[in-house]
Parts: structure tokens; sequence; C-alpha cells
């Protein structure tokens, strides 16, 4: 197995970002390889990935799918790819520079030293550390967290946390095809059957800060998947033990 991590980066439509969260990565020299699963996004981001590979021959890999479908479904095959090639740890953060890549050596950390399986960059583990997002954007996220512990007993203070680290024994133990969602709902999934698994979860502070350029994904679509989904998950742990 490679002694080494690979972060997941689905886009569409940043063309803005990409090369200035690639280039933040890479500077890290902290044994990082990158994915980028690109949704044929119409302003080019492809074709920005496509170019900075010629840099970063065997360290940046490209996967363009014909169309935009949805985030869960990137971070799948980019999961299947991942564990094909046998990567130690695969991380998953947002392309907008909303994380900050300085802080995948922290949380890499967690995983290279067996505290954890599963390691989250936590917008809520102390306290609320959200920069530039408007109070309602806050109110939301904020409690949508408490209804996922309140219905699921998730012992998560930031369950849709989309800046998550797994080891490979940990993701290459799930049925990547059973994932059902695809939102916000995706990241609580991934959690919930992780830890139902008994793999040990682990929060670590970050500082996430609202993108400057480019739009959010963010719909009605996917704080209703959510709402619901965060159900399902429930009753789906307690009638079908073996998903």
């Amino acid at each position: 197995m490679k002694d080494n991590c690979l972060i997941i980066i689905p886009t569409y439509n940043e063309a803005e970002n990409i090369k200035a969260v690639i280039n933040k990565i890479f500077s890290l020299n902290d044994n990082n390889s990158i994915l980028v699963v690109d949704d044929n996004s119409p302003d080019g981001t492809s074709n920005i990935v496509e170019n900075l590979t010629n840099d970063n021959t065997g360290k940046l890999f490209l996967i363009t799918r014909e169309k935009k479908d949805g985030l869960g479904s990137a971070y799948k095959v980019g999961f299947k790819w991942a564990l094909e090639q046998n990567f130690s740890y695969i991380f998953e953060m947002d392309a907008d520079l909303s994380h900050d890549p300085n802080e995948i050596k922290n949380l890499k950390r967690f995983l290279i030293n067996n505290e954890c399986d599963v390691v989250i960059g936590s917008r809520y583990l102390e306290g609320v550390s959200v920069v530039n997002w408007p109070l309602s954007r806050i109110f939301l996220s904020y409690f949508a967290n408490i209804y996922v512990r309140l219905i699921t007993c998730l012992p998560v203070n930031d369950s849709t946390s989309g800046f998550v680290g797994y080891s490979n024994k940990a993701l290459s133990s799930l049925d990547i095809n059973k994932i059902k969602f695809n939102g916000y709902a995706f990241q609580i999934e991934m959690k919930f059957k992780l830890w139902k698994k008994k793999f040990k979860l682990k929060e670590h502070q970050i500082i996430f800060v609202n993108r400057e350029y480019g739009d959010s994904k963010m719909n009605k679509n996917i704080i209703f998947e959510a709402i619901i989904g965060v159900v399902k998950l429930k009753l789906n742990s307690i009638f079908k033990k073996n998903e």
C-alpha cells in the first residue's frame, strides 16, 4: 500500500479557484496527490487542471464526467479510484479555498498516528468558526447539525463537513455503490455508516472561510434531501442491519 495521501476535489465551474488550491496543496511538500473530478465545467476548469498535470506528472490526476451529477456522485467516483490505486489516506475537500490546505497536515497526523479512522475538519467543535457567511447560513448549518445529532445520535458536531480524511481500511469497508445521497446528506451518510461500523471518528477545529470567487452549489433540493435523508439513515440502521 502506498504510504501517501490522495486529496479528492470535485469541481463544477471552479476555474477561478482550482489552480490556487492545487498549488497550495503541492506547496506543502507532504507526499500528497490530487484527483480532480470535474463535471464537464463549461468555464474550462478541466482544461486548467489538464495543463497543470504537465508539471505534476504522477501527482495530479483528472477525471472528467459527461455532465453535472452532484457532489456525492463525484466523490463516489473518486473513492473507487483511490481504493483501486491503494492510497493509505483519502481526503475530500472543496475547490473554493473555504478549506485551508494547510490543515491537511494537521488532519493527516491523526490518521498516521492511528488516533482515528476518520478525521473531520470541524466548524463547530469549539463554538462556531465560520468567516464571511451570512448569519442565516450559519444558523441553518449549525442547527442542521444539532438536528442530525438528535435523530441519529452520531457523536459529531459537524456531520455536514466536507473536509474529511479516511484511512484506507475505513473507506474500503463501505460498499461505495450503496451510498445513496448526493448533497449534505452524503456527508452525513458517510460518517454515520462508518460510525455504525465501529470506526473511530475524530474532529479537529478548522476555520471555514466563505468562497471569494464562483457560486455556491447550495440549493433547496440539497437541504430537503438532508432533512429526509437523516430520518432514512436512522430507520435503515434499525431495520436493515446489513446496510
